[in-house]
């Protein structure tokens, strides 16, 4: 039995990102991208509170993300090396969504981030 309060918080990010990982195919699969979105900012908020592997930047562009009105989840992902986040993103907005996120970052960061836009694809195949 862990007894250890640390251990059973990061206990219980594995397996709840397990479970949102499963959630995050069958939404994927059939389409419910809103509730894909709801997956990527649980997970956020799992990794910043009960893994705690997130940062001050991190969490200022995930939240400045999240906050935006065309972005349907955002979470951080790859914090190795200071991390990045992904945001899925109506892409008619993508330019407002941009600048709105580049502006808070600067504002609360003191320096500026960069922001790239990616396209979802069939995934690795032979050309």
């Amino acid at each position: 039995m862990i007894d250890d309060p640390l251990l059973i918080k990061r206990a219980k990010h594995a397996v709840t990102e397990n479970q949102r990982t499963l959630k995050a195919k069958a939404a994927l699969t059939a389409g419910d991208l809103e509730e894909f979105g709801q997956l990527l900012n649980a997970s956020h908020a799992s990794l910043r509170d009960d893994y705690e592997v997130t940062g001050r930047e991190l969490d200022t562009l995930v939240a400045a993300a999240q906050a935006h009105p065309a972005v349907l989840g955002a979470r951080m992902t790859g914090a190795g090396f200071g991390g990045c986040g992904i945001a899925l993103v109506k892409a008619s907005e993508w330019a407002d969504f941009e600048a709105s996120v580049k502006a808070t970052y600067l504002a609360e960061i003191g320096y500026a981030t960069d922001i790239y836009q990616a396209s979802i694809d069939d995934g690795a195949r032979k050309l």
